[in-house]
């Protein structure tokens, strides 16, 4: 039995749980296979199109804002009733990913995309009939249950295809959905409601899932690494697309089934459904990480100056500048811009920062194959292009608060929206593609806990900065968010201290607890063996030894 334990164990350290890839590859281990199947034109559309499905969660929040005082008169309820409608949706869109992402790291992206879609489409198609307040409250609910879970699973897509060393880049393609939906909502909806009504928001709303639903089902494949690997396994029925299913109708000959050390778990519809059961609250359990805690701060924190200032905006202008609707809307779009400008230099910088650390280290950086990331200071790599940022946000979320309660000239307060999302943004998506480095194979799970920080804060920010400006004023209540955003540089510089450390320590418990798996099922399969069996079966050297690729390659060294 001790043969056996070892011998486990052994094939368990030959690769970190992260590192390995899912589907079998090439006989020679000094060749690693490549990360990903798919050509650089098809990961170009799978992100595009992952991007295209996050842009309805943040522009269903913000879309819906113009309405309330039409809403609130139309059924006679008071502003604080129809708020409630916000508040429910803020709390469901942080809350439902939690639930759901662990379905999607195991069952698949497509099965969640496609009941979020049918939730979110029928929730849209039932808000545009809806005749009474009460209506209106709890189909808000399903509407951001089913948008949230769709954006989670987006950004859960690009860790399936992408390397780190091209992830910068298409991390900060994703990101541009969750501001740009902030940025732009509020335009639509204030145009959409002024001349076609409030209920037209949600026909809108419905036509461009639809199109967006219908794509998805036609063409974007199974990208999950526990049901495709490296994208060359052929998914279940259930996750194939309508262009796989006559692929594989054509071409029946490619393979189903995952590699041996997966069978047990995975090959199964049984084996399926109790491995995502058990992984209902698996975001919770990531919780448990002092590294990805440390993270959620961070980005929870940034994104608190996000929605102070856009919940802000409204009132501001109004009072000030005697804005009208449409115009406040407006005002929203220069921060879209400096998102837009964030992306520009942080996914470029984020891979120019990995290659310089990788020269320095002696490693070459191949996009088409995983890094081994035990002993790589990735937390450093990213978390150093994020300082810049961070700086800029501190400086420019100070200013804003004196500028614009001194009524400036709007140019001016223009130019200071632009940089802040420049800088909000890009710390936030820095700390977006950290997370999905350190937690490749939960990205889902770890994602949606991200969602979920920054729901509760920016929720926070959104009740607390109007009563912090009406008593301290608006100058004072920003320099206070901004001293707040100064206490994080410690937080990232430990986080790039102890990355290393802590990601090691949770390898180790990793293998431990995958070792003990195999050991455990090996004991039960030769217990599960009677005197009778062994004695007919012809027997091996030993068991371990034609299960375990680390025993057999070094059986075959040695003669």
């Amino acid at each position: 039995m001790a043969t056996t334990s070892t011998s486990a164990l052994a094939a368990v350290d030959s690769e970190p749980v992260s590192e390995q890839p899912v589907s079998a590859g090439a006989d020679d281990i000094d060749v690693p296979p490549p990360y990903s199947v798919w050509k650089p034109w098809q990961k170009k559309l799978i992100v595009a199109g992952a991007a295209f499905g996050g842009f309805f969660n943040p522009i269903t929040a913000q879309v819906y804002l113009p309405a309330l005082n039409i809403l609130a008169e139309e059924f006679d309820v008071t502003t604080a009733e129809i708020n409630l409608t916000v508040t429910t949706y803020m709390i469901f869109q942080g809350l439902t990913p939690i639930l759901f992402s662990g379905f999607t790291d195991t069952l698949g992206r497509r099965p969640g995309y496609i009941i979020c879609f049918i939730v979110y489409i029928s929730a849209n198609i039932a808000l545009a009939l809806a005749n009474d307040y009460e209506d209106i409250l709890v189909i808000r609910c399903f509407q951001s249950a089913g948008s949230a879970t769709i954006m989670v699973i987006c950004q859960a897509v690009v860790a399936d295809v992408i390397t780190s060393a091209e992830r910068g880049a298409y991390i900060a393609l994703t990101a541009i959905p969750s501001i740009l939906g902030p940025s732009l909502g509020p335009v639509i909806g204030g145009a959409m409601t002024q001349y076609m009504g409030w209920r037209s928001i949600f026909w809108m709303l419905t036509i461009a899932a639809g199109i967006n639903f219908l794509l998805m089902l036609l063409f974007i494949p199974e990208t999950c690494r526990k049901v495709v690997g490296d994208g060359s396994i052929r998914p279940p029925w259930w996750c194939q697309s309508v262009y796989q299913w006559f692929y594989y109708r054509r071409h029946p000959s490619v393979p189903q089934n995952l590699n041996s050390l997966e069978k047990s778990a995975y090959t199964t519809d049984e084996g399926k459904l109790k491995y995502a059961t058990s992984h209902l609250f698996s975001s919770f359990a990531l919780l448990r990480e002092k590294e990805l805690v440390l993270l959620l701060l961070i980005g929870g924190t940034v994104f608190t100056g996000v929605y102070a200032v856009g919940t802000a905006m409204p009132s501001l202008f109004k009072e000030l500048y005697d804005f009208n609707d449409l115009k406040i809307g407006l005002m929203y779009l220069p921060l879209a811009g400096g998102s837009i400008l964030a992306v520009v230099f942080v996914g470029p910088g984020m891979n120019w920062n990995l290659r310089r650390h990788a020269r320095k280290l002696g490693i070459v950086v191949d996009k088409k194959t995983k890094m081994d990331l035990r002993q790589f200071p990735i937390e450093k790599v990213r978390l150093e292009i994020a300082f810049p940022f961070l700086i800029l946000g501190v400086g420019i979320i100070t200013s804003w608060g004196w500028i614009a309660s001194n009524k400036v000239e709007i140019e001016k307060v223009v130019m200071v929206v632009l940089f802040l999302g420049v800088g909000l943004v890009g710390v936030n998506n820095v700390v977006n593609a950290l997370i999905v480095d350190i937690y490749p194979d939960t990205a889902g799970a770890a994602l949606a806990a991200y969602n979920l920080a920054k729901c509760i804060m920016g929720a926070a920010s959104s009740g607390f900065i109007e009563p912090m400006m009406d008593g301290m004023g608006m100058g004072p209540a920003f320099t206070l968010l901004g001293c707040l955003y100064l206490l994080l540089v410690p937080i990232i510089l430990l986080v790039m201290w102890k990355g290393v450390v802590w990601r090691t320590s949770r390898h180790a418990r990793e293998l431990r607890k995958k070792g003990s798996v195999l050991v455990r099922q090996e004991e039960e399969r030769q217990d599960s063996l009677s005197d009778t069996d062994v004695a007919t079966i012809p027997q091996k050297n030993t068991t371990s030894t034609e299960i375990l690729p680390a025993e057999k390659e070094k059986t075959s060294k040695t003669s």
